[in-house]
């Protein structure tokens, strides 16, 4: 028996089943790849058994026919699979894996000593895998990012927060303007009710009433609704108004 079959009969693999699917994959294999390891159905009652081939390229299903004359082959590239899983039973073990298409292939009563064999083989194929897809920054990257280092800081630029703070400020007083804000809604504003809020914006809040309140707290919704005032100066003037009502 050759030495490349021998390598794999560690786990009770079926010597003849090694051997026809090793005869038959010296046609099938491609330039530099290798085959890893060799996982061999063991039904109760069987005469052609399934076969798995991992090698460091794929995954090879192999399924005899015709009385064993003949075989089908389906391979699965590394980069294809998604994820792989082992389950055992009490008769064997079942080795399972996903395809990033959804595609879902298993083989059963594979002998738990090569199931593990294989899970582990193929757990050491994603992450070398993995490892070899993560991107590295090209020499240009480098370059431009210490380009953009060295560049001078314009004084337009850092002086850009201050503007947007001196803008903020400016919103905030509209605050005042609860009187005339109804004109700014969808809501035609109440000539009646805008000597009560003018009253009622002179007051203390202590000393306004309950309506009076909820008024004020209404023209403070309104103006956070229209954009006037921002969220934070909407909650700080609500803080102030819910401990009197």
């Amino acid at each position: 028996m050759k030495e490349q079959i021998k390598s794999f009969l560690n786990e009770e693999q079926d010597p003849k089943a090694v051997e026809k699917i090793t005869t038959k994959l010296q046609d099938l294999l491609m330039r530099n790849e290798e085959v890893g390891y060799i996982g061999v159905q063991k039904k109760p009652v069987t005469v052609f058994p399934d076969s798995i081939v991992l090698t460091n390229k794929r995954i090879i299903m192999c399924k005899p026919k015709n009385l064993g004359l003949s075989m089908d082959f389906t391979d699965y590239a590394w980069d294809d699979i998604a994820g792989t899983f082992v389950k055992e039973n009490i008769l064997g073990s079942e080795f399972s894996f996903s395809t990033k298409t959804d595609i879902q292939v298993s083989i059963d009563y594979i002998p738990k000593a090569q199931a593990r064999k294989i899970y582990t083989f193929a757990k050491e194929q994603l992450e070398l895998l993995k490892e070899g897809a993560a991107p590295q920054p090209s020499p240009a990257a480098f370059v431009q990012s210490e380009t953009i280092q060295a560049e001078p800081i314009d004084a337009e630029i850092v002086e850009e927060p201050e503007v947007e703070e001196i803008e903020t400020e400016e919103v905030t007083n509209f605050a005042e303007l609860i009187p005339i804000q109804p004109q700014l809604g969808s809501e035609m504003p109440k000539q009646e009710e805008t000597p009560s809020v003018v009253k009622s914006a002179e007051k203390p809040l202590g000393e306004l009433s309950k309506d009076e309140l909820f008024e004020k707290l209404q023209n403070y919704k309104r103006l956070l609704d229209n954009g006037l005032i921002l969220q934070g100066e909407y909650d700080n003037l609500k803080k102030e108004i819910l401990p009197f009502l």
